[in-house]
């Protein structure tokens, strides 16, 4: 696992201990490229001032639609075709993702375009299409128990979640966690369940605008499939990124958001305690040293390049999606208008080092990424997780605990 913590201006990193850093050394058509995968820019890049919100939110809708093409595609085709119905799921997925994950949040936030009746619009859309937590529930919820003074306590929908959807609990071992955590993704039950729990989390509370798009959307695709027997197409390429492979990503994504405060710690305001459970999670490793022998550089930079498209890529694309790879600037800054340049606004402000909040701190991978949170809650204090007080501090139903 590479750990890094940054402190202002990033001149304790050495060019080999920093991963991106490492990734100068490959041309320069790659390095915005590279930027947008991994998640971190290299000294002297510029913002890019076509990320705006509108861009976002188009890029995520069209992403879902390219995806939706590209299934029914290979359905309508058949044969050989029917490969298509991987990649076509990957950028479906990747869109619904990006919706809930950047579009939504910000929405809940009312800073998506920082309109309130238009925001909210937006979010009850995606709620009512994606079948989530209905979106004034959310908004709520996510503000008050997720953000300020219960950040990371008993009441805090992610903490909820690991307890009671992953049933994870402080003293467990790591091994003993990723399989539980890898058991659930391939279990029909918790996909049942979790599907269930979608569904209840949306229609509890929801507002009739909510409930009455949700049906029309879905009533709607019945006749249509009826009419054009569409059915393999509406179940296979909608229903499938829909529902499991959803799932799966959420889960992982829950797995690496926030870590668990050490069991010492008893202060929980303040910026040093807030700053300090959640690190950005960078996607890739370092590229090979230079001076290798060319037989060895060669294989290097092989292995390389295989392990950043075929383990690094996935993860970054399907579950550590939009800004999720710099979800620790948007806990300093929820509000920020400039969010949707999340990537180079996180590096200006892990740069100048902003007064009251501890050094960053940044991990390289997926699965470094999950590693961290598992030995956080491993070492957590497990009276203050203890899932028998759940219901002495929040009114929150269990089965809204499956949402992100």
């Amino acid at each position: 696992m590479t750990n890094i913590e940054v402190s202002s201006p990033t001149k304790n990193i050495s060019e080999r201990s920093d991963p991106r850093t490492t990734m100068r050394s490959l041309p320069r058509l790659f390095q915005y490229p590279l930027t947008l995968f991994t998640g971190k820019p290299v000294a002297g890049q510029r913002a890019l001032p076509w990320w705006t919100p509108g861009f976002h939110l188009a890029s995520a809708s069209l992403s879902m639609l390219a995806g939706i093409a590209m299934s029914c595609t290979g359905l309508s085709l058949s044969g050989a075709w029917l490969a298509l119905l991987l990649p076509g799921w990957a950028v479906t997925l990747h869109g619904m993702r990006n919706l809930r994950m950047m579009i939504y949040h910000q929405c809940a936030h009312r800073n998506m375009f920082r309109k309130p009746s238009l925001d909210a619009a937006i979010g009850r859309a995606i709620a009512s299409l994606l079948i989530i937590q209905n979106f004034n529930r959310y908004s709520r919820e996510h503000v008050s128990d997720h953000h300020a003074a219960h950040h990371m306590t008993l009441r805090d929908p992610t903490v909820q979640a690991f307890l009671v959807s992953l049933e994870l609990r402080p003293g467990m071992e790591r091994r003993q966690m990723w399989r539980r955590v890898l058991g659930k993704t391939v279990s029909p039950r918790f996909h049942l369940n979790f599907a269930m729990a979608r569904i209840r989390s949306f229609w509890h509370g929801s507002d009739s605008i909510q409930k009455i798009t949700m049906l029309v959307v879905y009533a709607a695709a019945v006749p249509v499939a009826v009419t054009y027997e569409a059915w393999p197409e509406l179940l296979i390429a909608w229903f499938i990124p829909l529902f499991p492979l959803f799932q799966v990503s959420n889960t992982l994504r829950l797995c690496v958001k926030h870590t668990f405060p050490a069991r010492h710690v008893t202060e929980s305001r303040g910026k040093e305690y807030f700053g300090s459970l959640t690190n950005a999670i960078f996607i890739g490793e370092a590229a090979p040293p230079p001076g290798l022998p060319l037989v060895h550089r060669i294989a290097a930079w092989g292995k390389w390049t295989v392990r950043m498209l075929f383990v690094h890529a996935p993860s970054r694309y399907l579950v550590i999606t939009g800004d999720t790879v710099v979800h620790d600037f948007h806990h300093r800054y929820p509000a920020t208008p400039r969010w949707a340049n999340y990537i180079f606004e996180r590096q200006a402000d892990a740069e100048k080092s902003s007064t009251g909040w501890p050094n960053y701190r940044e991990t390289w991978g997926m699965a470094a990424g999950i590693n961290m949170v598992f030995d956080s809650l491993s070492a957590a204090d497990p009276e203050k997780y203890n899932i028998a007080r759940l219901r002495e501090v929040s009114k929150r139903e269990l089965f809204a605990a499956f949402d992100d």
